[in-house]
């Protein structure tokens, strides 16, 4: 189960429905530092963007437990895509979804572009505080956190530069591991 699950039975908080649009909380501009001046910094930015995409994409189907209409394959090959399948299909077994918003602090860990396909590595603070899992089947009511669920944790991601753009490959959400 990916941890994100604030997708699955066992997850959720309080609020109201926002427009999808909004759900996902980072920063998409590059920062300004000293690494925004080295010449990797457009393609750190191009991981960036193709990352926060996806989640744009992910908080869509977690709002109506289906990736259905949704743009996931433009950024999530394979494996990323698959656990996020395997949280949508719990979530719709569970009569769940999620509202609110899923704050994330993504930042390219390291790059490599001399690869026969270039890599990167990403780190994300992924922070559950404004998102909550409701019940679809009780009229849309709270399922709270389990306590011992973190609402900030740390997530990893690795992306490839395809012939497209980046492409998001792995994605590991590290519960174990708080931010």
């Amino acid at each position: 189960m990916v941890l994100l699950s604030a997708c699955s039975d066992n997850n959720a908080s309080k609020s109201s429905d926002t427009d999808p649009t909004t759900a996902v909380t980072s920063s998409t501009a590059p920062r300004q530092t000293p690494q925004s001046a080295s010449p990797d910094a457009a393609e750190k930015a191009a991981v960036l963007a193709s990352y926060n995409a996806m989640w744009v994409e992910q908080m869509k189907a977690y709002r109506k437990a289906d990736a259905a209409g949704t743009d996931l394959e433009k950024y999530a090959t394979l494996d990323a895509l698959g656990r996020f399948r395997i949280d949508l299909a719990r979530m719709k077994k569970a009569g769940t979804a999620v509202t609110g918003e899923l704050g994330h602090t993504p930042a390219v860990a390291s790059l490599n572009l001399t690869a026969k396909t270039p890599t990167a590595q990403l780190t994300d603070c992924m922070d559950l505080s404004k998102s909550q899992t409701i019940d679809t089947r009780a009229n849309n009511k709270v399922i709270p956190y389990p306590t011992a669920q973190p609402l900030r944790y740390i997530a990893t991601a690795t992306a490839e530069k395809w012939p497209n753009g980046w492409m998001i490959t792995k994605f590991v959400p590290d519960g174990s591991h708080t931010c």
